[in-house]
């Protein structure tokens, strides 16, 4: 509902309160005063009038960017590049200093079988289902220091913000710091959040998963102080654990910087369906065996894989996307016919629909050219096909009126790469910030976010926070 522009003295006389710590007593016993103006106005006075609060907001950019600098130090790999990889040593470290930022910041903090940290501040209805926030830290080989750490440093800052202010949070607040968002390990993707968003599936596979030097997951998981890890029935949420999630991240992607745009709010993002292909031929001598009588399963693969990228362009959307981002030849010598071939294929898309027809599609070509050339298709393998995830209204609406709010220009967008948000969509209303970065460098040591980005995003995400937990 719109405040007349009369009361808007009122809000500020309320905030002034709010700032003083009178939030928490507004629950238990309304101030008299503003009881009074309610019922003489006839309008509900339940939060702060943020307009008038702007000039309280203030981020220590200094600190942040030192936070951020000094995370990117514990890394397996020289700067600027960071290696973090899931229940490494410098894994561990990160975990102890990200456990430390939280308690410094007044935030309580516990941990779950996973690894999945959690700081949570009180509102003064605590009861009520908390609002969430949060990202990642781990990191795939020689990548950058942006990428989720803004979401995890980024979220405390904003969680700062907001006790400097005087803010009072009515739902709780908590910030997540997701484990392996990154499947660089084990080769699962979005470890955590996928766990925590119910997946029974994963929780099995867990128990026999082992990495490429054949730790199990379970060994790994201890070796890093985490125990239980074979008891996942404390990581699984409830749909409604949270009453609302949103992630703050670098687009990953170019079109915020070149649109000279500070903020994007995220509409949905799309999912993957990873695919593995194998054919098998007969080998042979590069120069002895005719043309005619190939059974070759290196050109079936190329095949197929330009037959992935004609069939993600005839799906008529720009949002349609397809890459085989592994093709390998056995057996790899310049004058050996390949005797077999192994794709890896991820197509994604924010309509499921349209992306599960590219799949099938993509399969009806492994065995059409299969066919024609000779060779069998000796595997086709779905690894996974996650639906693709739509944010919620009301946390869009949240967000764009918090860049109003802070005159910050912003657009809508989808976000192609996915994230722990699109998990997290399965437990409760989700939503995204999108800061721009370098050229949309991402996953490369060039990545980077200037600090009048990070702070607009952190600002964005504090006053999106405080709409939600006084929801």
């Amino acid at each position: 509902m719109e405040i007349p522009q009369r009361f808007s003295l009122l809000f500020i006389f309320f905030f002034s309160i709010a700032a003083l710590g009178g939030l928490s007593a507004y629950n238990n016993e309304q101030d008299s005063t503003i009881k009074t103006m309610e019922e003489f106005s006839g309008y509900p006075i339940h939060e702060p009038h943020f307009p008038n609060s702007v000039s309280s907001l203030s981020v220590d950019t200094l600190s942040l960017q030192k936070q951020i600098d000094e995370l990117s130090t514990f890394s397996d790999s020289p700067a600027p590049s960071v290696t973090r990889v899931l229940y490494s040593e410098k894994d561990v470290v990160a975990r102890r200093y990200v456990k430390d930022l939280m308690s410094r910041s007044g935030l309580s903090v516990r941990e779950d079988a996973v690894g999945n940290i959690f700081g949570r501040w009180n509102g003064y209805e605590p009861e009520l289902a908390p609002v969430a926030t949060g990202s990642h830290i781990d990191a795939i080989p020689f990548s950058g220091k942006y990428d989720g750490v803004i979401g995890v440093l980024g979220a405390i800052e904003a969680i700062n913000v907001l006790n400097r202010s005087g803010f009072k949070p009515k739902r709780s607040l908590e910030v997540i710091m997701f484990t392996s968002e990154e499947p660089t390990r084990f080769g699962i993707s979005c470890l955590g959040s996928r766990l925590m968003a119910g997946s029974v599936e994963l929780a099995k596979l867990l128990k026999k998963t082992v990495d490429g030097q054949n730790i199990s997951f379970a060994d790994a998981a201890k070796s890093a102080g985490y125990g239980n890890a074979l008891d996942f029935s404390s990581v699984l949420l409830k749909k409604g654990s949270y009453s609302a999630f949103i992630e703050l991240h670098i687009e990953q992607g170019p079109l915020l910087e070149e649109e000279a745009l500070p903020i994007g709010v995220v509409t949905a993002i799309a999912a993957p369906a990873s695919i593995k292909v194998d054919f098998e031929g007969n080998g042979g001598h590069a120069g002895a065996v005719l043309m005619p009588k190939r059974n070759d399963a290196g050109l079936a693969a190329t095949e197929l894989a330009l037959a992935v990228e004609k069939h993600v362009l005839d799906s008529g959307s720009i949002d349609t996307v397809g890459t085989v981002g592994i093709l390998e030849l056995h057996p790899g010598a310049i004058n050996s016919i390949p005797s077999k071939s192994h794709l890896e294929i991820d197509t994604r898309d924010i309509d499921e629909k349209r992306r599960n027809d590219v799949v099938e599609k993509i399969r009806e070509s492994a065995l059409s050219i299969s066919e024609k050339r000779r060779v069998k298709v000796s595997e086709f393998k779905i690894v996974n096909q996650d639906p693709p995830a739509l944010s919620d209204e009301s946390i869009i609406r949240a967000t764009e009126s918090a860049c109003r709010e802070l005159n910050l220009s912003y657009k809508k967008m989808i976000s192609r790469a996915y994230h722990d948000s699109l998990f997290m969509a399965r437990i409760s209303p989700m939503g995204m910030i999108f800061i721009p970065c370098y050229k949309g460098y991402s996953h490369k040591p060039e990545e980077f976010a200037g600090v009048e980005d990070i702070a607009n995003g952190v600002k964005v995400l504090a006053f999106t926070l405080a709409k939600l937990s006084l929801s």
